[in-house]
């Protein structure tokens, strides 16, 4: 159940990476960056929450428990 979980989270922080990359071609952002030098809150939010859920998906899917010595 919880690779399960872990994959689902996965995809999840994999979407949100996309959504944010996308994000940050887009026009607001192209406007943000030329008045402030970065791209807009959202699409900074969008990749770093998408990190860390492809981080904790990641562990939570790859890792074994309960394995015995």
């Amino acid at each position: 159940m919880q690779r399960f979980a872990g994959f689902a989270v996965l995809v999840v922080g994999i979407v949100l990476i996309v959504w944010g990359a996308n994000a940050s071609q887009s026009v607001s952002s192209d406007i943000s960056r030329f008045f402030t030098g970065a791209v807009t809150n959202k699409a900074i939010y969008l990749i770093v929450g998408g990190t860390v859920a492809l981080i904790a998906g990641a562990s939570m899917a790859f890792t074994r428990r309960g394995r015995r010595a």
